[in-house]
């Protein structure tokens, strides 16, 4: 994996169908936002679990989902102040370890759905330092597309859990908005997972 430091940002939306393409069984939750719209940009599947709420609570219920399907790949694909609003997350997935669990942090420095913002991670604040302190070894960053397949491998393997803190470009491109009904979603998850609905 790789561990460095970048220059330069990456476009959001070419990335995340990069990423998406190199795992295609992986389960994945979004934080709400542009974290969603762009993986509903990169085409909907019926494993992706959109979040439209609960800003802060992506990493956890990815980590809840980790513990249930352990051996499903799922990978977290949310902002940085998405993540920064509910950091603490972090430390629970630092205690248990989940080995099948990737948090990817799309970080243009701002919080996009309220106005663009400057967020921490733009005023000095080190992600991968932050994850890193909270028990996740396997932390890293990058800036560049090319590094989508290493991700997806890294993903794919479940061998620990892994944060990937992804320097994107500072702008908006247009909205692809995934389905808003959050009964739909979920029970649309859970029968891709062989569920019933409840």
């Amino acid at each position: 994996m790789m561990v460095r430091k970048t220059q330069g940002r990456v476009d959001r939306r070419q990335f995340v169908a990069k990423l998406l393409d190199g795992m295609p069984e992986a389960l994945v939750v979004t934080g709400l936002g542009s974290a969603a719209y762009d993986v509903f940009a990169a085409g909907d599947r019926d494993t992706n679990y959109y979040l439209w709420g609960a800003m802060g609570g992506a990493a956890s219920i990815g980590l809840g989902l980790a513990l249930a399907q352990p051996e499903r790949p799922v990978v977290v694909i949310t902002g940085d102040g998405e993540i920064l609003m509910g950091v603490g997350s972090l430390g629970t997935i630092g205690a248990r370890q989940p080995k099948n669990l990737t948090v990817v942090v799309l970080d243009n420095g701002h919080f996009g759905e309220t106005g663009m913002q400057r967020s921490h991670t733009s005023m000095g604040t080190d992600l991968v330092a932050v994850a890193k302190g909270f028990g996740i070894d396997d932390s890293s960053s990058t800036a560049s597309v090319d590094d989508c397949a290493a991700i997806a491998r890294r993903v794919n393997s479940r061998k620990g859990p892994a944060f990937v803190q992804v320097f994107i470009e500072a702008n908006e491109p247009p909205r692809a908005l995934p389905p808003r009904d959050g009964p739909f979603i979920k029970n649309r998850f859970r029968a891709a997972l062989g569920l019933k609905p409840f």
